[in-house]
């Protein structure tokens, strides 16, 4: 398994007031979703859920990613779907925007994960890291300026 995990160097928010690494989440999910790829972004909990289910509709005004949060849509989950659990089906990559690695994280071929600016969630991430490093996963960070 791969993980890329994105050092965001500032705390800002996208202008809708998202969470800057849930608005980098989103693009992420939009790319992977046109390079088709199934992807699973795991929360930690319902609100986070509905922040990018809620993000991933607005944020490209000209194109659309087909998602859903768990329960929702169609069987087999859209292409891109959101939860706060194991999903049901085969995903490929997951995009983790929970403070934890979640138990599941072994079916994943791809992880992204992120480094954000603040001093409480950056000790979780480095966390996270380590677990993913001890799992065998070869890891990688990126730096984000804004």
């Amino acid at each position: 398994m791969n993980a890329i995990f994105y050092v965001l160097k500032q705390q800002s928010e996208s202008e809708n007031n998202v969470p800057a690494h849930f608005d980098l989440a989103a693009r992420i999910a939009a790319d992977q979703y046109r390079q088709g790829a199934r992807v699973f972004i795991y929360t930690n909990g319902k609100d986070d859920s509905h922040i990018i289910d809620e993000h991933l509709w607005a944020f490209e005004v000209d194109s659309f990613v087909p998602h859903n949060i768990q329960g929702e849509g169609p069987n087999a989950g859209a292409p891109v779907e959101i939860g706060d659990f194991a999903p049901a089906g085969k995903r490929n990559v997951l995009i983790n925007l929970a403070t934890v690695v979640p138990d599941f994280v072994a079916r994943f071929s791809q992880i992204y994960d992120f480094v954000p600016a603040s001093d409480e969630l950056k000790q979780a991430a480095r966390e996270r890291y380590k677990q993913l490093r001890q799992l065998g996963a070869t890891l990688s960070t990126h730096d984000i300026e804004s």
